[in-house]
């Protein structure tokens, strides 16, 4: 009996206002352990930029959490910090999304199209890419990789769904952004990523659930 694929997922922390979208996290996972493969799931040992009230949506002045400590709570303790995982372990990655992507694993929320990337995550990322194995990014998670191909210097074609400024900005870091539907994928079959737009544009669970499970079930039919 072949050997389970090993699927990395990398979050971001723990709330989709400041960390991992919750739902899109478990979605990811559900779909990877329903295409027979096992989830890898890790996040950078870090300081999150800030902490979100999820109930009132403000910032919570003078608290600190960490990145892995929080991520920890989505995936029952099962993680490990980004640091100690190599491409060479893991067959795929997959990002889910939640602005912890784009606060945390990179400052793509406040720099914008100068952003950069937690130096764990754009090392393991980079690796991959050069080791030709395939990368999900799930909603805002594309400004990710985004940062990584330009500074690899190649063109991806990547999707957050259809926000106007957010695709001109990931256009700015030389990006080919594609509109695509939450229940629909873009893949990129040179450089082997896949994106879907999920919450960036799903109104209920189910749209955000068919556009995950396609990505996933491509990346590891890609690997």
């Amino acid at each position: 009996m072949a050997e389970a694929k090993r699927i990395g997922v990398v979050l971001s922390g723990c709330g989709v206002m400041d960390g991992a979208e919750v739902q899109e996290s478990v979605l990811t996972l559900l779909a990877i352990d329903r295409e027979g493969a096992q989830a890898e799931c890790m996040a950078p040992n870090m300081q999150q930029m800030h902490v979100i009230d999820h109930l009132t949506n403000k910032e919570v002045q003078g608290e600190k959490r960490n990145v892995l400590v929080e991520a920890a709570r989505i995936v029952r303790g099962n993680i490990r910090d980004i640091r100690d995982i190599k491409a060479d372990t893991i067959d795929a990655l997959v990002f889910p999304g939640g602005y912890g992507a784009a606060k945390n694993l990179c400052d793509f929320a406040v720099k914008g199209e100068n952003c950069h990337v937690q130096p764990d995550v754009v090392r393991l990322a980079k690796e991959m890419v050069r080791a030709k194995k395939p990368i999900g990014v799930v909603c805002i998670a594309p400004a990710v990789m985004a940062k990584v191909a330009q500074e690899l210097g190649i063109i991806i074609k990547l999707t957050i769904g259809n926000d106007a400024d957010t695709a001109a900005t990931l256009r700015k870091m030389g990006i080919q952004h594609v509109d695509t539907p939450a229940t629909e994928i873009m893949v990129d079959e040179e450089h082997k990523i896949v994106s879907t737009p999920a919450y960036m544009l799903a109104q209920r669970i189910s749209e955000a659930a068919t556009g995950i499970e396609k990505l996933v079930k491509t990346v590891i039919s890609m690997s």
